[in-house]
């Protein structure tokens, strides 16, 4: 059949461009984060301190100031796995291939818990804090309001130019189409004709499932994010996810068909020298 993938040679390669597609389409994070898939665990700090210009009268002298680092790691620490096994009669007594089915969904899990992963821990080393107006994003009315203020928060710091970006949870969704709708002429006819377009005052606005969010323990990091969401400037934190996503396929004692493995270690850091420049959000 068109759509089975009968050798391991076929589909490892299958795996590949599926993977490649999950992640440029399912991932929140590859849009707002440096990205490092080297065979580094440990990843420095690409910021120094700001050294300190001092204005003063023609006189030919100055003060020798002492420059300091800051010591700002990444550390890989943790893994995203997902296995199952596939039964030879599974693969076979079908009308479509179970091996291209799982992969497609394995993969989709571990792009979704990368995102997951990424963002709270984004989320919850940002050092802006923001209260939303009663109702949050979810009302209309408070939309120009918030998203005025959250500009406000990052703006005159020269990193800017690297974009911002806001992540919100598909039910805030809501009040940025009915506030597109009726927000000037051109905008509206746009928003009435095409639906949200995902950018806001210059803000680019991802939006991602209803629970990604969480207060929980995510791998080796405590989050207390349930109710927040994040705002900032793009690409002022990393993740790492050395030599990318991979997998493995094993025969197992006892058992026909093979086991399936998708697996990948990831780490994140929002250097020290920018979290001012991501905004925890809490929504009223």
């Amino acid at each position: 059949m068109a759509n089975t993938i009968s050798s391991r040679t076929y589909r490892d390669k299958y795996r590949s461009a599926a993977l490649e597609q999950v992640l440029r389409n399912a991932l929140v994070s590859e849009k707002i984060c440096e990205v490092d898939r080297t065979d580094n665990k440990r990843i420095q700090s690409p910021y120094g301190s700001q050294p300190t210009a001092t204005v003063q009268a023609i006189a030919g002298t100055y003060s020798v100031n002492t420059y300091t680092t800051t010591d700002d790691t990444l550390t890989v620490t943790d893994e995203v796995i997902v296995a199952e096994h596939i039964f030879d009669f599974e693969d076979i007594l079908n009308n479509f291939d179970i091996f291209a089915a799982r992969t497609d969904e394995m993969l989709y899990q571990v792009a979704t818990k990368i995102d997951y992963f990424v963002l709270n821990n984004l989320t919850e080393d940002g050092t802006g804090t923001y209260s939303t107006p009663d109702g949050g994003f979810e009302t209309a009315t408070n939309v120009n309001t918030i998203m005025a203020n959250l500009i406000s928060k990052v703006s005159g710091y020269a990193d800017t130019y690297k974009g911002l970006f806001l992540v919100i949870e598909n039910t805030d969704l809501v009040g940025f189409i009915a506030a597109g709708a009726t927000n000037g002429f051109s905008f509206a006819d746009a928003t009435l004709k095409n639906g949200f377009a995902g950018s806001w005052m210059g803000v680019d606005i991802y939006v991602v499932r209803s629970g990604t969010f969480v207060s929980d323990t995510i791998g080796t990091t405590t989050v207390t994010n349930s109710g927040h969401r994040v705002f900032g400037v793009k690409n002022v934190a990393t993740y790492a996810s050395p030599r990318g996503i991979r997998w493995e396929e094993k025969l197992v004692t006892g058992k026909t068909g093979k086991e399936v493995v998708t697996y990948g270690y990831v780490g994140f850091k929002l250097w020290a020298t920018k979290t001012d420049l991501i905004v925890d959000i809490t929504l009223v």
